[in-house]
């Protein structure tokens, strides 16, 4: 390989010849740069970092110890830089990916070989490949690099005529001919292309077109374990697929009492070398890592570390130690116990005496199947391995476990453990792998991963969403933050695959959070659950026993009124499906997303017709039990009134009426840019829409809200009902300032939804209002905003009313929806301050969230099918009920009065009939205006000339006057057309209010 220094002398001609040529760094058949990507974690990235790949381009093995991978800008002449791992051997042909830094975009997360994290330019930069760890200086730097790309077109340093085409946030610059192209021309070697990262695991490439040799595969283990005074051997293999593996030798950490002895060479290529590692009984107890290098016939070289551990025996107790980590983590350690436990990955074993000490596990986990096999719950066993700390992906604290267990002797069978009595909260790192027993019933809290994972999460009590009752970052919030941590518990089921049955389901085919458990015992385990992350689960050791002690009610209990409207989220009710079908038995069908064209890929809910019968069914059995005179769906199709038409000529088939019970508004004119809208249904015989629906359309309501008037048929009563659906707490690329979740509780896009509110209360509302002429206000549906958190304050602090604070939360924590196990309500109920006095009541309908996932309309998520046609999990949100006391419009008065009509004369010039009534005020207080005169039961063709309106069909006539005192009288005049002349004859009603 030629490498470039700066000379010490340099003559006049060569300096002048050097200037006006490029530099040139590694020659054919060394290591090089084959790929450069710096668009990482950028907008419409496929891959969330930057980074570097080398490769090998000769025929034989490179050691780059001590080398670097470093970058500079475009015209930079300060380079960051990034060590490569100690030692690394690229063989032949084999490449090797070094990862940079992490962007907020991409998708993909890379596996690399080394790990750095510079920011590199997605279009522009200086990337050098040099054999020093020091940062390069200047602008052009020479000394030490191996191999040098200037990538895009304003890179100011690039080897031969010019730099390499430019890359961007999709595109890499790629080394040709598989990266093995080097001419040491920039411009020439390298094209843009997708960027597809290679590494040390990828097939090898011959750069000379000949056969690559193959290297030399050991088999060592990775460590030996062995207590004072034993002495072990331990086998050791090599082979190599091309040469003869034919020498071996201990090459570093050779002590006496560690020896390698009756080395068998192999006999031919592919064949197999072996030695044994022999460590003596005399070797003193201590860590002995012991590097083995086995060579063969081609001059190649291998070599393999094994760690010899040399222990007594510790104390299990000793090992987990007081902290969350143990104190003998990465050792090899030996220790004994009783099998209380055995799992498919491994085994439990408990200290029979432990010591005595509340702050340290008196028990551990043993990793290993094939181990797992040798032993049988109730032997008491020494088991000597690797002390190690397991953490799951995502999980934010360790658990301590044996490993790679080198040996394990069962020393007698038949002995128990006792399992100790614990209550949550508590800190569970205390008993972790030790066989307890809740001494107090556990409820449920989370039963979302039952199906695919056999889990249910428990707790001491139902465990509340911090910000349903505080305040996002006070103190009180905080404390129950920490509060809520401490008091769970994951019950799982023993098996790590989806479950042959799902497990822990009563005779009615759930198990509902709420319910209990008691007298629970178990292994106390601990590793990934549903959702992400990793906790502390209980593998039981006894049958589980549930109590029902959240039972289910068949239809939601509110006290009466005179008008019944609910809140119901139908989770993505579409009648057109995912698999290009409809609800008619269409095919090629599809949905829309704001302007975009019909396809199946944005439709959400059911898959096929099979499925959305299911669906649409539990939704009609919600809806019947209702029984509400006024519903607010959220998550319905947004195809105009096809879907909300559907459901309501389904609901109506279900009640079986004469006559329709339900009718739907028909859509405003703004329903938003997403796949799902906001919707409305309602009963006619019980109330009548004033004017059609509104919504605002604004840019930042995705889901408009959606408004319609009503009058209450019985007593003319009017209140206006608001259904909205409000930004998503998930789903957060993109989110900006303010909309990044920051760990307060409340998620993502909380400024998006305050900002929703916000137009809500100062636009919306009033808009509505006026349009209504009538104050009643009620503001309901799926706010994704817990009770206290920011967008309900800003309502709540500026008058509206929570109804489910004022109703709800004396006799328990409102919940409408059950997250990471915990509850809280992100359903509504909120009325203006005129509506609030006439608000008898609310209830919660605990049909959804408190019911498994696995008992859904879905087919095919579960290994067995637990569906029944009730209104039980037909969303994921619980429906809110909300009971009105609307104040009549208007009152009969006709007994407060006394009522004289006078004659009626018949003028011929006119051809009308006139009279006048007299009304006295008969009773001991003042009549309210204005007051309404009906004539009732007028015969056909007689028609009112001065009527002031029609009631009911009738006709009536305002009296002058605003009030009418008692003893006071008033009289109207009256005139009619009658061209029959029959006799004319009516029944006088006296009413006070507006019709």
């Amino acid at each position: 390989m030629t490498h470039l220094h700066s000379p010490g002398r340099m003559t006049v001609l060569a300096a002048l010849l050097a200037g006006l040529s490029a530099p040139v760094f590694a020659a054919p058949g060394g290591v090089v740069i084959s790929q450069v990507y710096g668009g990482g974690g950028n907008s419409g990235a496929t891959y969330k970092n930057d980074y570097i790949e080398l490769l090998n381009t000769g025929d034989t093995a490179v050691t780059l110890t001590n080398w670097s991978v470093q970058y500079a800008s475009a015209t930079g002449t300060t380079w960051q830089v990034t060590k490569l791992p100690a030692s690394v051997t690229l063989a032949a042909g084999q490449y090797y990916l070094v990862h940079e830094a992490l962007g907020s975009g991409g998708t993909d997360a890379l596996t690399p070989d080394a790990t750095g994290t510079i920011p590199m330019s997605a279009t522009a930069g200086k990337v050098a490949l040099v054999n020093s760890i020091t940062a390069l200086a200047g602008g052009k730097p020479v000394d030490n690099v191996v191999d040098l790309v200037g990538f895009g077109t304003t890179a100011g340093y690039y080897e031969g005529s010019g730099a390499t085409p430019a890359p961007s946030n999709t595109l890499a610059v790629i080394r040709k001919n598989n990266g093995c192209l080097d001419s040491n021309d920039n411009s020439s070697d390298f094209v843009t292309g997708a960027a597809s990262p290679r590494t040390t695991a990828s097939e090898r490439v011959s750069c000379s077109g000949g056969p690559l040799p193959q290297p030399i595969v050991l088999a060592c283990p990775g460590s030996v374990g062995i207590d004072v005074g034993t002495g072990t051997t331990a086998p050791l293999q090599a082979s190599d697929a091309d040469s003869l593996v034919d020498k071996a030798a201990i090459s570093k950490g050779a002590v006496s009492g560690i020896s390698l002895t009756g080395f068998t060479p192999a006999t031919a290529d592919n064949r197999t070398a072996t030695a044994t590692l022999v460590v003596d009984a005399s070797l003193p107890a201590g860590t002995y890592p012991v590097e083995i290098t086995f060579g063969n016939d081609a001059s190649q070289t291998a070599s393999c570390t094994v760690n010899v551990a040399v222990s007594g025996l510790v104390k299990i107790p000793q090992i987990q130690g007081s902290g969350l980590a143990s104190p003998y983590v990465n050792t090899v350690q030996t220790t004994s116990g009783v099998v209380t436990k055995k799992l498919g990955s491994g085994f439990y074993i408990q200290d029979p005496q432990g010591d005595g000490d509340p702050d340290t596990s008196d028990a551990i986990f043993v990793f290993g199947a094939s181990t797992a096999a040798a032993v049988n719950e109730g032997d008491l066993v020494r088991v000597t391995g690797t002390v190690t700390e397991f953490t799951p992906n995502g999980a934010k604290r360790s658990y301590t476990e044996l490993k790679d267990v080198s040996a394990a002797t069962v020393l007698g069978s038949g002995n128990t453990i006792q399992p100790v009595n614990i209550d949550l909260p508590t800190e569970l790192s205390h008993y972790e792998g030790m066989l307890v027993r809740f001494t107090n019933p556990l409820t449920v809290n989370g039963n979302s991963y039952l199906g695919d994972r056999g889990e249910l999460v428990l707790a001491n009590g139902r465990r509340e969403t911090p910000t349903n009752r505080y305040r996002a970052g006070t103190l009180d919030a905080n404390a129950l933050i920490a509060a809520n941590a401490q008091n769970m518990v994951v019950l799982d089921d023993g098996i790590f695959t989806v479950p042959p049955h799902i497990p822990y389901l009563a005779a009615d085919k759930t198990v509902r959070a709420g319910d209990t458990v008691t007298d629970l015992v178990g292994v106390l385990d601990f590793g990934a659950i549903g959702g992400g992350g990793g906790w502390y689960k209980l593998q039981p050791t006894e049958t589980p026993v549930f109590s029902r002690t959240n039972a289910r009610e068949d239809a939601p209990t509110v006290v009466a009124g005179n008008v019944r409207v609910a809140s119901a989220n139908v989770l993505n009710f579409f009648t057109t499906f995912t698999d290009g079908t409809d609800a008619w038995g269409r095919t090629g069908q599809g949905c829309t997303i704001g302007s975009s064209a019909p396809s199946r890929s944005n439709c959400r809910g059911a898959d096929k017709l099979a499925e959305f019968n299911r669906q649409r069914d539990k939704i009609v059995n919600e809806l019947k039990a209702m029984n509400a005179d006024a519903v607010g769906l959220m998550e319905i199709q947004n195809n105009g009134d096809i879907t909300v038409s559907y459901l309501v000529d389904a609901l109506n088939q279900a009640i079986g009426a004469p006559t329709p019970t339900y009718a739907y508004v028909a859509k405003p004119a703004a329903t938003g840019t997403d796949a799902i809208r906001v919707a409305m249904i309602y009963k006619p015989a019980v109330l009548t829409p004033v004017g059609g629906a509104l919504s605002d359309g604004d840019a930042v309501n995705n889901r408009p809200p959606m408004a319609q008037t009503f009058k209450v048929n019985a007593n003319g009563a009017k209140f206006s009902l608001i259904v909205n659906h409000l930004k998503s707490k998930g789903s957060c690329g993109g989110a900006g300032a303010g909309d990044t979740d920051s760990g307060d509780g409340q998620g993502c896009w909380t400024a998006t939804r305050v900002l929703q509110a916000k137009r809500l209360f100062t636009y919306f509302i009033p808009t509505v209002v006026a349009a209504a002429g009538d104050p009643d206000v009620l503001a309901v549906g799926d706010f994704n905003a817990y009770g206290h958190e920011d967008p309900i304050a800003y309502l709540t602090d500026n008058g509206m009313v929570n109804e489910l604070e004022r109703f709800v939360r004396p006799n328990g924590a409102p919940y409408s929806y059950v997250f990471d196990g915990q509850s809280g309500y992100l359903d509504h109920a909120l009325a203006s301050s005129a509506l609030d006095p006439q608000v008898a009541g609310v209830t919660e309908w605990h049909n959804n969230a408190d019911e498994p996932d696995a008992i859904d309309y879905n087919l095919g998520d579960t290994a067995d099918d637990p569906y029944v046609n009730n209104p039980f999990r037909a969303s994921d949100h619980d429906p809110v009920v909300v009971s009105l006391n609307l104040a009549p419009a208007y009152a009969d008065v006709t007994a407060s009065v006394k009522i004289v009509p006078g004659t009626l004369g018949y003028n011929r010039v006119t051809g009308k009939f006139s009279g006048n009534v007299t009304f006295t005020n008969t009773s001991g207080a003042a009549l309210s205006g204005p007051l309404q005169y009906v004539l009732q039961g007028l015969p056909a063709g007689v028609t009112l000339d001065n009527r002031s309106g029609a009631f009911n069909g009738a006709p009536y006539v305002t009296l002058p006057g605003t009030t009418l005192a008692p003893g006071a009288a008033v009289t109207v005049a009256l005139t009619f057309t009658n061209p029959s002349k029959t006799s004319i004859t009516f029944t006088s009603k006296l009413y006070s209010g507006t019709f």
